[in-house]
C-alpha cells in the first residue's frame, strides 16, 4: 500500500484488491476518511459494474479507482447530481486526449460508439439526505486486447496509439471532481445538469432503443434530477425510464 498526498487529495494505491469500492467503504466504516480520498489499484479480483456486471481489466493496464464524498447537504431525490459530477470530470479529462468523447446516460463515457469507462456509485443516506457516496470508476487506459463478451470496449491507448501513465490522469480527474463538487455546494446544480446534458451521447436526432414493448427510434428530451430519462419516439409519444428499463441499440448500417 502506498499513500500519496497532493495539496487537495489523498491517494491510496493498492497493488491488488477485491474492489476499490469495497475497500474504500470498509475503510470509511473503520475510521474517519478525508473527503475526496481516492483509492486506486493495479488489479481488482471482483470489480463490478452497474447491476452486478463484471468489469474486465488486464492487470496493471488500466485506471481503477474509487473516491468518497460526504454530501450531507444533498437530498436523496437529487443524488443523480453525483453521477453528473463524476461523468463531467471524466469527460473533461479524457477530452484533452481525443475528440468524440461523450457521456452515455447515466454515467458511462463513450468514444464514438465504444465504451471507454464505466462507473458504479454506492450511496448511503440518513433521513432525507446522503451521508456518504463512494464512486468507483474503471477507465480503459492501456489495454490493447479485450477478451470478454462486452460488446464495444475501447481503450485510450487504442484511440491514441500511445500508453498513458495512470496517476496523472487520476489526479486530473479528482481535480475536476473537486471543481464540480464545489459548484454543487455553491448551489450551481442547474449549471452542472445543463453541462451534463450538453455532452450526452446521442443528444441529437433519433436513434434505436429497446424496452419491454420492443424496438423503437427516439430522441432524448430530458433527464430529470432523479436520473429518469425522457425519450420521444418518432410517433411523438413520450417515454420515461429508470436505468436498465431501456436499452441503447447500435445503429443499423
Amino acid at each position: 500500500m502506498t499513500f500519496i498526498m497532493n495539496p487537495t487529495h489523498l491517494f491510496i494505491h493498492l497493488p491488488s484488491t477485491v474492489s476499490t469500492n469495497r475497500y474504500l467503504s470498509e475503510l470509511c466504516d473503520a475510521k474517519q476518511v478525508e473527503e475526496q480520498t481516492a483509492v486506486w489499484t493495479d488489479f481488482q479480483t471482483a470489480g463490478r459494474g452497474q447491476q452486478g456486471n463484471s468489469w474486465e481489466s488486464e492487470a496493471g493496464k488500466n485506471l481503477l479507482f474509487s473516491y468518497v464524498l460526504y454530501p450531507e447537504f444533498l437530498e436523496v431525490n437529487r443524488q443523480f447530481l453525483l453521477s453528473e459530477i463524476g461523468a463531467l470530470a471524466l469527460y473533461d479529462v479524457l477530452s484533452a486526449y481525443t475528440d468524440a468523447i461523450s457521456i452515455k446516460w447515466p454515467n458511462d463515457i463513450y468514444w464514438k460508439d465504444s465504451k471507454l469507462c464505466g462507473t458504479l456509485i454506492e450511496n448511503d443516506w440518513m433521513g432525507t439526505c446522503i451521508c456518504r457516496s463512494v464512486s468507483g470508476t474503471g477507465i480503459n487506459l492501456n489495454q490493447e486486447v479485450f477478451c470478454s463478451d462486452a460488446p464495444n470496449p475501447v481503450s485510450l491507448c487504442q484511440i491514441t496509439g500511445k500508453q498513458h501513465p495512470r496517476l496523472p490522469i487520476l489526479e486530473a480527474v479528482m481535480e475536476r471532481v473537486n471543481h464540480y463538487y464545489t459548484l454543487l455546494k455553491e448551489g450551481e446544480a442547474e449549471l452542472i445538469s445543463a453541462r451534463y446534458k450538453q455532452h450526452l451521447y446521442r443528444k441529437d436526432g433519433y436513434h434505436p432503443y429497446k424496452d419491454s414493448e420492443g424496438v423503437f427510434r427516439a430522441r432524448i428530451c430530458d433527464i430529470e434530477t432523479n436520473g429518469k430519462i425522457h425519450l420521444q419516439d418518432e410517433a411523438g409519444r413520450e417515454r420515461t425510464y429508470w436505468f436498465k428499463e431501456v436499452q441503447y441499440l447500435p445503429e443499423q448500417p
